[in-house]
């Protein structure tokens, strides 16, 4: 076990712990990856204080590996969020959240007339601006920030 001399949330065995997610984000990683479905123990915690952003929230989540399509759903409520992967209590690997070119049924069309909008399909964006946050609907064309966008 590590020496630190104060834990503010319990160690996990073995699982994922979610660090770094601005602390008014956290409720929203929670409700996307769905973690109230979940049988394993999850811990969620928030405000704590973060030399990088201020406020962060911490998510752990035992016994759970979230694959790259769940990760990548992140992106849009967070970025540059870290997800640490722990086995037998020791972080094994480190994996930093990154917007991936292209969104599948994950935010809503701002275009009240999009297709997606007024038929059962998946929304499909492009991220043609990672820098700015900039999301192309790949049906109707409209162009919005993905700090605005509204989650399906």
């Amino acid at each position: 076990m590590s020496n630190k001399t104060e834990r503010q949330v319990a160690a996990i065995k073995n699982g994922t712990v979610i660090d770094h997610i601005p602390a008014e984000k956290t409720y929203q990683v929670v409700n996307l990856l769905q973690l109230e479905t979940l049988e394993t123990p999850v811990t969620i915690g928030y405000n704590y204080p973060s030399n990088k952003i201020g406020r962060k929230g911490i998510i752990k989540v035992s016994d759970k590996f979230f694959t790259d399509e769940e990760i990548s759903r992140l992106s849009v409520v967070a970025q540059n969020v870290v997800l640490n992967i722990i086995h037998d209590y020791e972080v094994v690997e480190k994996k930093t959240v990154k917007t991936p070119d292209e969104l599948r049924g994950i935010v809503k069309c701002n275009n009240p007339k999009c297709i997606t909008n007024n038929e059962p399909m998946n929304t499909v964006f492009h991220v043609v601006n990672k820098e700015k946050g900039i999301l192309k609907c790949h049906y109707c064309d409209k162009e919005q920030f993905i700090e605005k966008v509204e989650l399906v």
